[in-house]
């Protein structure tokens, strides 16, 4: 079976990606995977703290490529909507070209753009969505969405603004909001629409009790990885993204 490398790019304060990837793609059947992480210096999700992040990007990626991973994923969803429209393509673009400069063929994918390509796999047009930000980081999440084209029918916001925290909000604190969510007419609710908000463990449940597909962030990045490696994207109970129907 063939081994893939995946790296990581995560601000420093993360954990749960580095937690749930490994759980999602180590269940996936047609391949093995290593894990390799390089940080970005970050404990509170702020428009500012954000910002200081991005600029270590290219040591990063200049880190991370030491490795020769397959795929690189650019793992904080929040750093990239809370820019302008399109920022995901334009930020994926810069890493593949500061990769080529160093003949790395290293795929590249964002947590950003993963959930974007992720909804529009589903077929998914009316969404709603539970974020972990304070409430005018989690609206440039939602203005984000709509400017790809989604409708943002209803959302809410835990207003945890130390990534610290966010590692820790408990499921049972993420399900009320998700059932306290309008999902009239929705296609897909987004139970965790961040990387270090943990839902795993919620997906499954979640989709049983809500009625309509749910996913993640990091159930978004599983499948655009195996999708950009070419592999088939069922991981056993993972919801309906990743029930391997949609390639």
């Amino acid at each position: 079976m063939k081994s893939h490398r995946i790296g990581l790019i995560v601000p420093s304060s993360n954990v749960t990606v580095e937690t749930e990837m490994p759980a999602l793609l180590g269940a996936a059947a047609d391949a093995e995977f290593t894990f390799h992480s390089s940080r970005m210096r970050m404990t509170a999700v702020t428009p500012a703290g954000l910002r200081a992040m991005n600029v270590q990007r290219e040591r990063c990626v200049i880190e991370i490529a030491d490795a020769s991973p397959d795929v690189i994923l650019y793992a904080c969803l929040v750093a990239l909507m809370a820019g302008e429209p399109g920022e995901h393509r334009r930020a994926e673009g810069l890493i593949a070209e500061q990769l080529a400069t160093g003949e790395s063929a290293a795929k590249v994918r964002s947590s950003a753009g993963a959930l974007v390509e992720a909804l529009r796999a589903l077929g998914a047009r009316r969404i709603a969505l539970v974020t972990p930000y304070l409430r005018p980081l989690a609206q440039k999440v939602v203005d984000y969405l709509t400017a790809e084209d989604f409708e943002v029918s209803d959302w809410r916001a835990l207003e945890v603004g130390d990534n610290h925290a966010v590692g820790c909000i408990p499921g049972d604190r993420v399900m009320e909001s998700a059932r306290d969510l309008d999902l009239t007419g929705v296609d897909a609710v987004v139970l965790s629409a961040c990387v270090q908000m943990p839902s795993l463990s919620l997906i499954a449940p979640a989709e049983q009790e809500l009625g309509v597909p749910v996913l993640s962030a990091a159930t978004a990045g599983a499948f655009s990885i195996l999708r950009g490696l070419g592999l088939g994207t069922g991981v056993p109970g993972a919801g309906s993204l990743l029930s391997g129907s949609y390639r």
